[in-house]
């Protein structure tokens, strides 16, 4: 058991709030947890939800986000961030500024665009948003093949094409880039990563299940994570895979819709 005394990293999300506990806010901090960390929120927007989709969704004010970021880097100090659904541009550009202010450290941004049961979380307008205030401040943008097409208006048929985005996303700030390939077909998943410099494929059996509500906001939350325990960026990336992973195998339904990834599971392999 920990000491009274015993400081443990914090990492802190910056997104929405999943009614049904599958994704958004509750999904990072049971991520975090896993990791053996304090977990941090700064809650933009509340959603209604469950396994079977999204039926509202009500933005906290932009001076209510604020005062939440301002109240958590002010004492917690987070080793990492993350961040989700922002929800507009006001929002975004709030977020944004308040990075800025307090000159967050490891910044895993995770272009939530649309929800897995289609409903839209971001605003279309938000995107030129997003890429303007948001993309220069990450250390890793982490997006899925629709939102790689939709921040770099590239067609991702091919390999190359997907190394055509990220090289994009790289020239409009960020620092390193994950394009994911769960919404891909063929055998293999074959996330693409670069740092800048030089391209990686983590290729891996694709995993034929209905438990994916989540697993976006699991994936960079626990790349955040680990970028918040000390690891390399490349060494993050390829932990917060295999932790999603497991995850997904031990998949489970909550409801009557889309299963979500079993982070009590997932954990076993973080403690190995």
């Amino acid at each position: 058991m920990p000491r009274a005394d015993e400081r443990r990293p914090t990492a802190l999300t910056i997104a929405g709030s999943d009614s049904g506990g599958g994704a958004g806010l509750q999904a990072d901090l049971l991520t975090f947890a896993a990791h053996g960390l304090h977990g941090a929120t700064v809650v933009v927007a509340a959603t209604a939800q469950n396994s079977r989709g999204v039926s509202a969704i009500a933005p906290l004010s932009p001076l209510f986000v604020r005062r939440q970021m301002d109240a958590v880097f002010s004492d917690l100090r987070p080793k990492a961030v993350k961040t989700g659904m922002l929800y507009d541009g006001t929002r975004i550009r709030t977020v944004a500024a308040g990075l800025r202010r307090w000159k967050a450290e490891r910044v895993v941004a995770d272009p939530v665009m649309i929800a897995s049961s289609g409903a839209r979380l971001l605003a279309r307008q938000a995107v030129a948003e997003w890429k303007r205030h948001l993309l220069p401040l990450a250390d890793l943008v982490t997006p899925n093949l629709p939102e790689a097409e939709a921040l770099t208006g590239v067609r991702l048929r091919r390999d190359g094409d997907r190394r055509l985005a990220a090289g994009i996303l790289a020239d409009l700030g960020a620092r390193a880039v994950l394009i994911k390939d769960g919404h891909g077909r063929g055998r293999e998943v074959r996330d693409l990563f670069f740092d800048g410099r030089f391209f990686t494929v983590f290729a891996a059996p694709r995993l034929r299940t209905r438990a994916t509500h989540g697993t976006g906001c699991t994936l960079s939350a626990a790349i955040a994570a680990n970028l918040a325990l000390g690891r390399g960026l490349e060494d993050a990336v390829l932990a917060g895979i295999a932790y999603l992973r497991r995850g997904i195998e031990a998949g489970y339904f909550p409801g009557a819709g889309c299963g979500v990834p079993d982070h009590p599971r997932a954990a076993e392999r973080v403690r190995r």
